[in-house]
């Protein structure tokens, strides 16, 4: 499961080397485990005449590792400008002969011993410093014209041929890529100096306990755009995003604490990896992830401290603890996916086939799509995706070439989808989205500007109206993030049942704030066998596990005619809600009716759609995600809802103003299903102002919490446990007005609300 370069018996000698094959390319590793010194292909010629040396011997090498420590990786770039001048070398030695007498001569003898020095003393230098080699094969061409031009004519013809000979030697030199890349710095060059190669080649440092490579350092003409850290305590990353020029992608550059360890914590987590491998986990214990990796969190923090004694290395408890997090992490961990998860601006992490030449790309919140500087080996990968199979309990191979399964690391939540061949041609490949460790709230959209606070106060009553409401959406539109939103408006003495194939929705987050709340796991759309219930068997048997809310994480396939069925009994009492892909409410309709094939006069069970899309700048290099329509589906229509004017919007976004308003058909009073739900509550029946009211009293709470989180600084109350907070005291307020005054007035109950907040932010009990 875990790779790890160890050279064999016969290979353990300093500088010797091996080629292995992976993911389809051939990786040369050098042995410099023992030298005194970190090898550098750029800082030592004799490193680079070693490394070309084994390139002569292996031409197909396309990637080189020096191994010591920490690993040094020369990428397909820069191996492949070494492996040009072998080429030229062996061409020149083997095919040209360039060291023969009849190369070298023709008449004059006399000139051959040293004509031989030259050209020798020119190949050793091709192989230790081919730029160096460059100018001293100018110097000896132009010192051979000068001779020339001094010569009588019997001993021109020689010389002649010998400079010919040149020429054509340093037109080859001049036409190869590291002399062409070198030529914009030859200006400052002095001869000999290799600081020149650090502009050509640099090398990935990767450390021994893992070998997931990571660009380090960052492009002289990239931009820097922002920086931030991610982590927390002893185990802090830098996040650096760059601007490259001609390039509208931006860099996600990471540099995690195991990329700046010294040489004495490379070697410690070197000797504990090889010393945790053999004490692999069974795959029963990954059911209790967080268990399992607090056990070896513990082990390894006894390891490291008996090695760091054994090794005469002093450990404080910041480092040891940090040295056996990063251990965890690269074993029985997920290595780097981890890191990247620890940030909070990150919404999707996606290795594309074939991983370990491809770099990551991440979906930055602020971003948007970034290329990163990891690349995952194939060892990585592999062990990753045999724990993805254990700790879902699931098939990943041929036969099943698709798995769907959750990732929970701590606070962190993530959605994980894995491919394999045949389904993906070139190996495996992985999306994985993450979630954010507290649930969204209304709030928190309103900050983000997905909804403003009138569709909040409007999306808080129809939840507390018990209506059907589908959250339509393209793909990473935020449709699960506000269905999870809506969750928390429902009032926690109400039952919910959670419905998903995919567990997204945040119900732990919900059963730690009390809610009385059943999560069902049922089989994905995309499996054909497994043991889990199917969708629609799992939508009916809610239908018979007592009064209760029901929520569907997504409406896929043939369990949308189970889900009307619940549509058409649940609408009575609670809400039923569910996301689905659509663009616009006809577009859900045509899914529901024609693809999922559920009866049209069924589809009128749903009261509501709300469309969430991304919008685009005019750039077309930003996008930021909205609630773009709110509509209600009337029931009068028998078979087109479109034609026959059977979907009302009640909100429909401006583009101008960045939000949503309110339409005639809302403001007006005319909007069925809020009347349907007046005429369920006593005051409200026939008053429309009254209900308007009381929508608009919901909007300004929602509004109040926000400008108060910005005013004071306390985030804290956007969040979930503060929301559920608010909407109980709202209620309770609401019903002590309502039996003083008859019913709940906003300029009533709003003080009252507002004076509460105010004695909770004094007291600092949020």
């Amino acid at each position: 499961m875990f790779f790890l370069f160890m050279p064999n018996q016969e290979e353990d000698r300093l500088y010797s080397y091996e080629v292995k094959r992976e993911s389809a390319e051939d990786v040369l590793y050098i042995n410099y485990l023992g030298a005194s010194y970190i090898p550098s292909i750029a800082d030592s010629s004799e490193v680079m005449n070693r490394a070309v040396d084994a390139l002569i011997e292996n031409p197909g090498a396309s990637r080189i590792v020096l191994v010591q420590q920490k690993n040094y990786n020369y990428d397909f770039q820069e191996t492949t400008l070494l492996l040009e001048i072998a080429q030229l070398y062996v061409y020149l030695l083997k095919q040209e002969k360039i060291l023969s007498q009849k190369k070298l001569i023709i008449t004059n003898e006399q000139a051959f011993s040293e004509r031989y020095n030259e050209l020798f003393s020119f190949l050793l230098l091709l192989k230790q410093d081919p730029i160096y080699s460059y100018f001293e094969l100018k110097k000896i061409l132009i010192q051979s014209k000068i001779l020339l031009e001094r010569m009588n004519i019997q001993e021109r013809i020689d010389q002649e041929n010998y400079v010919r000979l040149l020429e054509k030697i340093f037109k080859m030199l001049e036409e190869t890529k590291i002399i062409q890349i070198a030529i914009p710095y030859f200006e400052n060059y002095n001869h000999g100096d290799r600081e020149i190669y650090n502009k050509i080649i640099k090398a990935d440092v990767i450390p021994n306990f893992t070998f997931t490579r990571l660009v380090s350092d960052i492009p002289e003409d990239a931009e820097i755009i922002d920086q931030y850290e991610v982590g927390e305590d002893y185990d802090i990353s830098i996040v650096t995003i760059l601007k490259m020029k001609n390039e509208s992608k931006l860099i996600y550059h990471l540099n995690p604490p195991e990329n700046s360890l010294d040489e004495e914590h490379n070697m410690l987590l070197n000797l504990a990896r090889g010393v945790l491998i053999e004490h692999e986990p069974k795959a029963e214990e990954f059911t209790d992830v967080d268990r399992i990796r607090q056990v070896f969190f513990n082990i390894s923090k006894d390891l490291l401290q008996d090695l760091a004694q054994a090794k005469w290395i002093k450990l404080n408890y910041s480092n040891l603890n940090k040295l056996a997090t990063i251990l965890v992490r690269h074993t029985i961990g997920f290595g780097l996916v981890e890191v990247l998860l620890q940030d909070k601006n990150l919404q999707d992490i996606f290795l594309n086939a074939p991983i370990p030449m491809t770099n990551i790309f991440v979906r930055h919140q602020n971003y948007d799509e970034c290329s990163t500087n990891i690349l995952p080996s194939q060892s990585d990968i592999d062990s990753w995706a045999a724990k993805f199979r254990m700790i879902s309990g699931r098939p990943l191979d041929e036969a099943n070439p698709i798995l769907d399964t959750q990732l929970e690391v701590g606070k962190i939540r993530a959605r994980i989808a894995v491919i394999q061949r045949p389904l993906s041609p070139d190996g495996l490949a992985y999306a994985i989205r993450r979630h954010r460790e507290e649930p969204w709230t209304l709030p928190l959209f309103i900050k983000n500007k997905m909804i403003n606070p009138f569709t909040a106060g409007l999306l808080s009553f129809l939840i507390d109206g018990s209506r059907t409401l589908l959250v339509a959406g393209t793909r990473s539109s935020g449709k699960t993030s506000l269905l999870g939103s809506l969750m928390l408006e429902i009032i926690p003495k109400y039952r919910v049942i959670v419905i998903e194939d995919s567990l997204e929705l945040p119900v732990e987050s919900l059963r730690k704030l009390n809610y009385d709340i059943l999560r069902m796991k049922v089989r994905s759309a995309l499996l054909k066998t497994t043991t889990e219930v199917s969708a629609d068997d799992g939508i009916r048997t809610s239908l018979r596990l007592g009064d209760s809310c029901l929520i569907i994480g997504e409406v896929r396939s043939v369990e949308a005619k189970a889900l009307y069925e619940a549509m058409r009994i649940g609408a009575l009492a609670n809400v039923v809600a569910g996301t689905i892909h659509g663009a616009s409410p006809y577009g859900v309709f045509d899914r529901v009716v024609n693809d999922l094939e559920v009866p049209a006069t069924s589809f009128k069970a749903t009261d509501i759609i709300a469309v969430c899309n991304p919008i685009k700048s005019s750039d077309g290099l930003h996008s930021w995600r909205r609630l773009v329509q709110l509509s209600e589906v009337r029931k009068h229509w028998k078979e087109d809802p479109l034609i026959e004017k059977g979907f009302v919007d009640l909100l429909k976004y401006n583009i101008e103003k960045d939000e949503l308003e309110p339409s005639d058909d809302l403001v007006n009073g005319d909007s069925e299903i809020i009347k349907d739900i007046a005429a369920n509550v006593r005051g409200w029946a026939g008053n429309w102002d009254a209900v308007y009211d009381n929508i608009l009293l919901r909007a300004r709470i929602k509004k109040e919490i926000v400008d108060v989180a910005k005013k004071t600084g306390n985030s804290r109350i956007l969040e979930s446990e503060f929301n559920t907070l608010s909407n109980h005291f709202f209620h309770e307020i609401s019903d002590k007005v309502r039996e003083e005054i008859g019913l709940p007035l906003g300029d009533v109950v709003f003080p009252k609300w507002q004076k509460w907040l105010n004695e909770r932010l004094k007291k600092r009990v949020i």
